[in-house]
């Protein structure tokens, strides 16, 4: 298990979570505003897909 920070655009945050939980077993996101409040940081807790649910890249391994 690993944690992923993203920092992005406020209007993509939805967006990076989707493709986040597209390519890894992810938790619900926490999203914190960075420093300059123009920007969001998310984090997420991840862990690599088992090959046997993952049918995009189990011929990759």
């Amino acid at each position: 298990m690993f944690e992923i920070r993203v920092i992005c655009e406020p209007d993509d945050g939805d967006r990076v979570c989707e493709a986040l939980a597209a390519a890894f077993d992810t938790g619900p996101a926490r999203q914190y505003p960075t420093r300059d409040g123009k920007r969001t940081r998310l984090y997420v807790t991840a862990d690599h897909r088992d090959s046997s649910t993952n049918t995009d890249h189990a011929g990759s391994e």
